[in-house]
């Protein structure tokens, strides 16, 4: 059992309480323990979906059986003292368990109380479950991916869940708590996917009332159409990625490449843009791609190499930004934006389930007796996973 850790980062001295979740809420969690909060996961009984790891560091871990009024009553005495509380359950059932806003906020006014959904607390699809492919296939992200006549390519789930979830989630309860320090009181921050991932699609339709984005796929100036703004496979089946969108970086790669300027035609004519995908993907196809890498090193050509996450972790332009930890079994991405004022971490605990009730319950105000009580009621599981 661990006491309350020492914490650092403008977030020290915030408590925020965790229900337990998957994906987007437990990553809004761990954002917020980077910068140092608090954050104490409730756990449920039985095994994990998903295994503890790195959305899981920097937190404190209890197990609470909130199936029993034990347990929700001692989950309210932490709530009590807490400063935010995450959920991602569907609408309506932290009320029926006696934990949703209405009672929370009775015992603690000044709580933050961040909601993780998605399709949205209300709406016909409120109920109904989903994954980050089915959510961005909502607001046009999923179709406006991959090559045109061929399915649409889910991007991971980087989009939805991280971007349009944890992002907006975090954005809306560090916005609450500026808030209640001049208000005094707490707020009720409605996160839903979708909503986040159709804010992302901003620019696109900025792009769009301006006439210069289409529905179709590889029709954009972003989505592979351009000869410049695509992915070539070099002469070891690798790739390099090349982006250089602006005229002068447009230059700068071609003065690097064995292509006559004059039979390759205009940056911009779509008319040639067949003909240039080829000049392209033909002189790419004679190197390899460290050989690519080393040409472009240094240069505003934007042409750099496609990496997996474990080249990515060791390349020297991450390396030297201490971008990826090696810590254990695990490779940390380092605690993001950096502030001047928090010293980066070069370790991260990663929270045990249920380790930590003792000094949780302690902290709630709950003496020795009354968390054997608990423990006897079956309302806290003390045992470690």
């Amino acid at each position: 059992m661990t006491d309350s850790p020492a914490k650092t980062g403008p977030l020290k001295g915030i408590k925020v309480v965790e229900l337990a979740g998957i994906g987007p809420g437990p990553y809004a969690g761990q954002l917020l323990s980077d910068m140092g909060a608090d954050v104490i996961v409730i756990d449920r009984p039985g095994g994990s979906l998903v295994p503890k790891a790195i959305d899981a560091r920097g937190k404190r871990s209890m197990v609470l059986d909130l199936k029993k009024p034990e347990a929700v009553a001692a989950l309210l005495k932490i709530v009590a003292t807490a400063d935010v509380l995450i959920e991602g359950l569907r609408p309506g059932v932290t009320e029926r368990m006696g934990v949703g806003p209405d009672v929370c906020h009775a015992i603690n006014p000044r709580l933050i109380y961040g909601r993780m959904t998605g399709w949205g607390q209300t709406g016909p699809w409120s109920q109904m479950a989903g994954h980050d492919i089915n959510y961005i296939g909502m607001t046009g992200v999923l179709n406006a991916i991959g090559k045109d006549g061929q399915p649409p390519v889910p991007p991971l789930n980087m989009i939805g869940d991280f971007g349009g979830g944890s992002m907006f989630l975090v954005n809306g309860i560090l916005a609450a708590i500026i808030e209640r320090a001049q208000t005094g009181r707490g707020n009720i921050v409605d996160a839903a996917i979708v909503d986040g991932t159709h804010s992302l699609m901003s620019f696109v339709h900025g792009m769009a009332g301006l006439g210069q984005w289409r529905t179709k796929r590889e029709a954009n100036l972003l989505d592979g159409a351009a000869p410049f703004y695509r992915c070539y496979m070099t002469a070891d089946g690798k790739f390099m990625a090349v982006g250089c969108i602006e005229p002068q970086f447009f230059a700068a790669m071609m003065e690097r490449l064995p292509i006559d300027r004059e039979a390759y035609g205009a940056q911009h004519d779509h008319a040639a843009f067949a003909k240039q995908h080829e000049m392209l993907e033909d002189v790419f196809a004679t190197k390899t791609r460290d050989a690519w890498e080393a040409v472009f090193a240094g240069t505003d050509a934007c042409v750099t190499p496609v990496l997996d996450y474990v080249e990515a972790a060791s390349h020297p332009v991450n390396a030297e930004r201490h971008a990826v930890v090696t810590d254990g079994r695990w490779l940390h991405p380092q605690v993001a934006p950096r502030l001047a004022t928090q010293a980066l971490p070069t370790h991260f605990d990663i929270a045990t389930k249920g380790a930590d009730y003792a000094a949780i319950l302690a902290e709630a105000g709950l003496g020795t007796d009354d968390i054997s009580q608990l423990i006897a009621a079956g309302a806290v599981v003390a045992n470690k996973d």
